[in-house]
């Protein structure tokens, strides 16, 4: 290969990851929420609703409330900069205490992650049991 050849299949693969990420920073909250809804509609273990705030709402909720696989979960959804409110953080502290589970997530690869993880703990614990 001459020298200073740059492979241009790797310039298009750098170039589509740096497209990307700027997309995912650009996404709006409802569609990271659509496509965590999605995911989770997916799934026969899990019961699931998206939490529309409002007047008539409670504020603070988290903007999805699930049961998967028993267990209460709920997913609270902000965009690559997005902070939760304080009344959020109330909350997610809240639904812990009373054992449930709550958790920030920026897109449905990390809600993925979390689900895995949940799956990962239970059959761990199967495991202690026999």
């Amino acid at each position: 290969m001459p020298k200073g050849y740059k492979d241009p299949t790797a310039n298009q693969a750098i170039g589509n990851i740096i497209y990307a990420e700027r997309q995912q920073k650009r996404r709006l909250e409802r569609e990271i929420v659509a496509d965590i809804m999605r995911l989770l509609r997916s799934r026969p273990d899990t019961f699931c609703w998206k939490e529309h705030g409002g007047m008539y709402g409670q504020a603070g909720i988290p903007d999805i409330i699930c049961c998967i696989a028993g267990r209460f979960v709920a997913f609270e959804v902000k965009t690559a900069t997005g902070k939760p409110s304080k009344l959020q953080e109330i909350t997610i502290r809240k639904i812990l205490d009373a054992g449930g589970t709550a958790h920030i997530v920026r897109s449905a690869a990390e809600a993925e992650a979390v689900l895995d993880s949940m799956k990962s703990r239970k059959e761990a614990a199967a495991h202690e049991c026999t």
